[in-house]
Formats: structure tokens, sequence, C-alpha cells
């Protein structure tokens, strides 16, 4: 409540302050009001016959979406809200609660009832090419994301700086204490989010930030992208990334690489280490690399991407992206887990985020526009993953049916299928699940 009352009073002081307001009904008339209306629909089985366990099969309807207000500028001064809500309905005895209040479970709050927050509530100031920005916001980088899949997007609370470099490159540069996760009604601090209940055992602390640094610089025919974000006594973590884009007679081919690398740093690397860690004695280093080829042809796209996390068996070698970014080239839309963004599993991996694994990516996707069917496409993607410790390489299936009515309205059928679903513990222990099958419904409205 004190967040609400707190950011309407900054939307009001912001909306009084706007030059060209004279009376009380042009305060809210200058105002951009914007948003969201979805329904998710969600249903997950699993084939647990590895483990000679009952099979399982959970779902879960959820309507919501976002409410945002956006002041006029004065004096290169503005503010904004958004409140997000998930409230779900027609709920069985086994409720998939990705879509509903997964994170808050993990917490010991109630995963399955409905919540709002107050996702974003930000003052801005804005001159020529310079921005800052400080309180709640949605963003979207490779590593620290919104990730809005589910029902809601993601988000962080701190300080944003940035600089435009022309009309679509710039420099970034952010002071991050808190984090949302997006099944998640509540900021805690950052650090503590990633790591839980260990935190103090790892960090030496019960807090901490992170800092991030970010180029995204675009051009005609190539892109760059470079990042580092720093947490003191947790980790460093380095992403950067190249497109080449060649436009053809008739078709566009663009090749990217990508490469990440992690490590522990401080009192992370040294407790890491030592026997009976979280993490088994291991200190946290990764190197993954990513290539990517996508040839656009007409109204169809298609896409070969490969992906390697190099192995390492003195350390822990799995990626750790506990703040929803999932950035390489062969992601799929996948499982059900969240990957590590739940709180506290950011030791935790999955298929081609976990150390040594290898994933080939082939995607093909169509518009329909041109065969009369306006707005309607469709996709399919194939992942194959191979890792040493891997029983069976993980294969997934994913293929989805979309339609777009203008900017505004959307419905998406997705269909995902997963053999050997595979997941690693925070100490590297692999386990396979024999098959995971979800679909989701989502129909979104935009206002």
């Amino acid at each position: 409540m004190k967040y609400t009352k707190f950011s309407l009073l900054m939307l009001s002081t912001a909306l009084l302050a706007t030059p060209e307001v004279t009376t009380l009904s042009e305060v809210f008339s200058e105002a951009k009001t914007s948003g969201n209306i979805k329904y998710y629909y969600i249903q997950t089985d699993n084939d647990n016959s590895y483990t000679n366990q009952d099979n399982t099969s959970a779902y879960a309807n959820s309507l919501g979406g976002q409410l945002r207000f956006d002041t006029a500028s004065l004096y290169g001064f503005s503010a904004g809200v958004t409140f997000m809500t998930t409230n779900p309905f027609l709920l069985g005895a086994n409720v998939d609660t990705s879509i509903i209040g997964k994170d808050n479970g993990a917490r010991g709050g109630n995963a399955e009832i409905a919540f709002s927050v107050l996702g974003e509530g930000y003052l801005s100031y804005n001159y020529q090419d310079f921005g800052l920005t400080v309180g709640r916001k949605v963003i979207k980088t490779p590593l620290i994301h919104a990730k809005e899949v589910r029902m809601l997007p993601s988000a962080v609370s701190g300080a944003f700086a940035k600089y435009n470099l022309g009309a679509k490159s710039k420099v970034e540069l952010a002071y991050l204490d808190k984090f949302k996760q997006r099944t998640s009604d509540t900021f805690i601090n950052i650090v503590q989010h990633a790591l839980g209940t260990n935190t103090q055992a790892i960090t030496g602390s019960s807090s901490g930030s992170v800092v991030m640094a970010g180029v995204d610089y675009k051009a005609d025919e190539w892109s760059l992208k470079v990042y580092d974000y720093y947490a003191k006594d947790f980790m460093n973590s380095a992403y950067i990334d190249a497109t080449y884009k060649m436009n053809l007679k008739a078709s566009k081919l663009s090749f990217s690489g990508q490469y990440i690398k992690q490590c522990s740093v401080g009192n992370a690397d040294t407790n890491l280490a030592k026997t009976g860690s979280l993490t088994a004695g291991k200190s946290l280093s990764t190197n993954a690399i990513g290539l990517k080829a996508t040839l656009a042809l007409s109204s169809a796209k298609f896409t070969l991407a490969y992906s390697n996390l190099l192995k390492d068996d003195s350390k822990h070698d799995s990626l750790v992206l506990p703040w929803d970014g999932t950035p390489l080239f062969t992601n799929m839309i996948t499982s059900n887990d969240l990957f590590q963004s739940i709180y506290g599993s950011a030791f935790k991996a999955d298929s081609v985020y976990i150390g040594g694994s290898t994933g080939i990516k082939i995607a093909y996707s169509q518009k329909f526009d041109s065969l009369g069917l306006k707005g309607v496409s469709t996709s399919l993607a194939y992942l194959n993953t191979s890792n040493s410790k891997f029983a069976k390489d993980q294969q997934d299936y994913n293929a989805v049916v979309a339609y777009k009515y203008d900017k505004q309205f959307s419905l998406a059928l997705k269909g995902i299928w997963v053999q050997n679903n595979t997941g690693a513990s925070a100490d590297g222990t692999i386990s396979q699940l024999k098959l995971l099958s979800q679909y989701r419904v989502i129909a979104n409205y935009k206002f």
C-alpha cells in the first residue's frame, strides 16, 4: 500500500507540473495511458517413469495484465507507474503455478492465489540524448530481462542512466538493488533473490547489488552488444554478441556470434571453493559460445543455431542466470521451471545451460499474409542437447500457431514436447524426466 500511495503522489505531482496544464481536466488529459489484458491457459504433463513415480498433470487459467500511466514532460522531468495483476480461476487439484505465484511459493507464500503489484514506479529526466531514471523499472538486457512469456514481466529497482548514440544505439549504466520475478508480487534484494537462504554463507552478507554497464550499437549491416554485470562478493558476468546482415536480391541473410564469461568474485569465490559448499566445493567459472545463421526469404525465416558451454569438471561450469536472462541462441520456450530465476535457484540449471552441454537448434517460421491469411503465422523449432553427463540427449520440439490483428490483439497456441528433460542441481547432480508435454493458450489485447 505504501508503494501505491507513493507512486500516485509522484504521478500527480509530475502531472500538475506540466507546463501546458491550466485546468484540472487537462492534468489528466496530458497523461498517456496504456496497458494490456491477457488470458493465459497452461497445462504441464510429466512422465516420471525414469524414477518409477506416478505421472503428473497440472494446469491453470489466469486473467490479468498491466495498466500504465506516463506523464507529460516538464523541463525534461516525467514519471510513470505500471500496475500488474494475475488472477487465477477454474483451478484443479494440481495447479501449474508458473502463471500465478510460483516465486511467491518458493519464498513460503501461497503460490495459487491472485496478486497485484506496482511493477513500475519511476521518475525520469531526459535532456537531448541523455536519460536518467530512478525507481522500479522493466528492463531488457541479455542477462537481466523482463522475460514476458508468462502473465507478467520481471522488474528491477535502482538507478538507470543511458546515452543514445543515434536513433538505434545506446550506452547504458545501472545500479540495481532489488528484483521482482515474473511470478511474484515482492521486490527483494537482487542478490538475495539469486541465492536465497544461502546468501550469507556464500557472500558473507545478507544482501548485495548489481552494477551493469552496456553498449548496444546498431548500424546498417552489423550490430554489437557488450554488457557486464558485477555483483560484489558474488559474481561477474560478461556478455558479447555481434551480428552481420546481408541483403540479397530476394532474401536477407545474417550471421551472429556470442560469448559469455562468468566467474565468482570476492567472498563467493572463496566460500564456494570450500568443502561442503552449495556447489560441492567448486567456485564459479563458465565459458559459453554461440553461433547463429538466419535466412529470411519472402514470408519465411530459417534459423540454425549452435551453443557450447565449455566443460570444466573442477569448476561450477553451468551458467548462473537468476534474473530471467536466457541469452543463448539455442534457447527454447521449453519447460516449466522458469530456469534459475525462481528464488534461491541461481546455481541450478537445465538443458543447454548446463556445463558441458552442446546444443543444435533448427527453427522455421512462416507468415501467411500472401495467402490471404493476414496476421496468421506458425513456427516450428527443434533442439538437440548433448552432454557427456547425460544418460540420454535432451530433445525439444516446439510448435506455435499465432494470430495478430493490427497491433492490438494477438492469440497464440503453443505446444511443447521435451524428451529426457534434464536438470542439474547446484552441486551438479543430473536428473532426467522421460517426457514433459506442455500446452499454452495466450490471448492478449493491448491498448
